[in-house]
C-alpha cells in the first residue's frame, strides 16, 4: 500500500495534467474558431474597390444624328455610252486620278478623228485665204486690183478664220467627250457604293460610283430648338456611336445652323471628331451630349450601384466590414456614365466596384494583394532563390 503523503502528491499531479490538457484544448478551439472566421471573411483586392472622388460633371443639350463624310462625290455619267469595265469594288481604297470606270469610246473616237480632219481642212482654207488677201493688198497698192476685189478677199479670209475656230472648238469638245469615257477618282478615299456593272447602259446623269474620304467624317446632328441658346461653336461634345459598343467619342461643335426645321423645330449642328477618333464607316447613328456647362460633384460608377425599387445602395468597405449604404443620386454624366452623389458617401470612401447578390451587411472583409501583384512577385522570388 502507498503511503498517504505519496498518494496525495500523485493526485495533485494528475489534476494538474488534466488542467493543462483542458487549456490546450480551449486554445486549439479558439484558434480553429479564428481560422473559421478568417475563412468566412470576404477577400477584396484593390481592383474590386472604387474610391469616391470629385469630378467635373458636364451637362447640356442632347444631340442625335448620323456620321457622314465632309468630302464625298457622286460620280455620274456625262455621256451616253455602254459600261466596259468597273475597276473598283465597294470598300476599295483609291488615289486621286485612279481609273474607276471605263465607258465605250468607239463612236467618240470616230467623232474626234472627223473633227481633227475638219480642223485640218479649215486650217488649209484659212491659209489660202490669208495668202490671197495679202496678194490683193499688194495689187491694190500698185493699182492693179480694185477695192471691191480686196474687200471680197478679206471677207473670204474672215469666213475661213471663223470656220477654223469652229473646227478647233469641235475638236476640243470631242477630246473632252473622250476624256469623259474614263471615270476617275476626284480625291484620295474609298469607294462607298458601286451602282453599275460591265454591260450596263449609262445615260447622262446616271450614278456610277460614290467615293468618300474616311478622314473627313463628322457628326451631322440635330438639337432641340429650345436649347439652341446653350450651344455655340467650339464646345466639347461626347457621344456614342451605334456599332462601337461602350466606346465614347469626343469632338467639338463646328457650326450651328441659323434656321430650324419647319416641321420638327430642330436645328442642325456639325460636330468634328477629335483627331484620330473618326470611324471609317458612314451612316452610323450617334447620340451624345454637348458640354454647355460643367460643375464639380461627388461621383460614383454606375456598376457600383444596387437598386431595390425606388432606393439605391452601395456596399461600403470600412474597418474590415461591409456596410450597405443608401444613396441619394443626382444627374448622370452622359460623357462618363457616372452618377453624382447628393448624400450617403463622402470623398475617399471605398465601395465595392461590382457588388454581388450574396453580400451581407456587417460581413467581414479583408483587403488582399491583387492577382497581378502576386504574379509579378512570383518570378522575382524565383530569381532571388537562384
Amino acid at each position: 500500500m502507498l503511503r498517504p503523503g505519496l498518494l496525495l502528491v500523485m493526485i495533485a499531479l494528475m489534476l494538474s495534467a488534466c488542467s493543462k490538457g483542458d487549456k490546450a484544448a480551449e486554445d486549439k478551439n479558439a484558434s480553429a474558431s479564428a481560422s473559421a472566421q478568417a475563412a468566412k471573411a470576404l477577400q477584396v483586392t484593390p481592383e474590386d474597390l472604387y474610391t469616391v472622388k470629385t469630378s467635373a460633371q458636364t451637362s447640356g443639350p442632347v444631340v442625335t444624328g448620323t456620321i457622314q463624310p465632309e468630302r464625298k462625290a457622286d460620280l455620274r455619267a456625262e455621256i451616253s455610252s455602254v459600261v466596259l469595265q468597273v475597276l473598283k469594288e465597294n470598300g476599295d481604297p483609291v488615289k486621286r486620278g485612279d481609273l474607276l470606270v471605263r465607258l465605250d469610246d468607239t463612236a467618240i473616237r470616230d467623232s474626234l478623228r472627223s473633227a481633227e480632219e475638219a480642223e485640218r481642212a479649215s486650217g488649209q482654207s484659212f491659209d489660202q485665204a490669208e495668202r490671197q488677201l495679202q496678194r490683193y493688198k499688194t495689187l491694190r497698192a500698185s493699182g492693179m486690183a480694185s477695192a471691191q476685189q480686196l474687200e471680197d478677199a478679206e471677207v473670204r479670209r474672215n469666213n475661213a478664220q471663223s470656220d477654223l475656230v469652229a473646227a478647233k472648238a469641235r475638236t476640243v469638245q470631242a477630246r473632252q467627250q473622250l476624256q469623259r469615257t474614263e471615270i476617275r477618282a476626284p480625291f484620295d478615299g474609298v469607294v462607298s457604293e458601286r451602282k453599275v456593272s460591265a454591260g450596263d447602259t449609262a445615260a447622262i446623269g446616271k450614278e456610277m460610283l460614290k467615293v468618300i474620304d474616311p478622314a473627313s467624317m463628322r457628326l451631322e446632328g440635330l438639337i432641340s430648338a429650345d436649347r439652341v441658346a446653350q450651344v455655340k461653336a467650339g464646345q466639347d461634345v461626347s457621344f456614342r456611336i451605334n456599332g462601337y459598343g461602350g466606346q465614347t467619342f469626343t469632338g467639338k461643335v463646328k457650326r450651328v445652323d441659323t434656321s430650324a426645321n419647319a416641321t420638327t423645330r430642330q436645328l442642325a449642328v456639325l460636330i468634328g471628331f477629335t483627331d484620330g477618333q473618326a470611324p471609317g464607316i458612314a451612316g452610323l447613328y450617334a447620340e451624345g451630349t454637348i458640354a454647355s456647362s460643367s460643375r464639380e460633384v461627388l461621383a460614383i460608377e454606375s456598376s457600383a450601384l444596387v437598386r431595390e425599387g425606388d432606393k439605391t445602395f452601395a456596399w461600403q468597405m470600412k474597418s474590415g466590414q461591409l456596410k450597405k449604404v443608401q444613396l441619394q443620386l443626382g444627374e448622370r454624366d452622359q460623357r462618363t456614365g457616372d452618377y453624382a452623389i447628393v448624400s450617403g458617401l463622402a470623398v475617399g470612401d471605398q465601395v465595392i466596384r461590382t457588388p454581388i447578390s450574396t453580400l451581407k451587411d456587417g460581413q467581414a472583409a479583408t483587403l488582399v494583394p491583387s492577382a497581378k501583384a502576386n504574379t509579378a512577385a512570383a518570378p522575382a522570388s524565383a530569381t532571388a532563390g537562384k
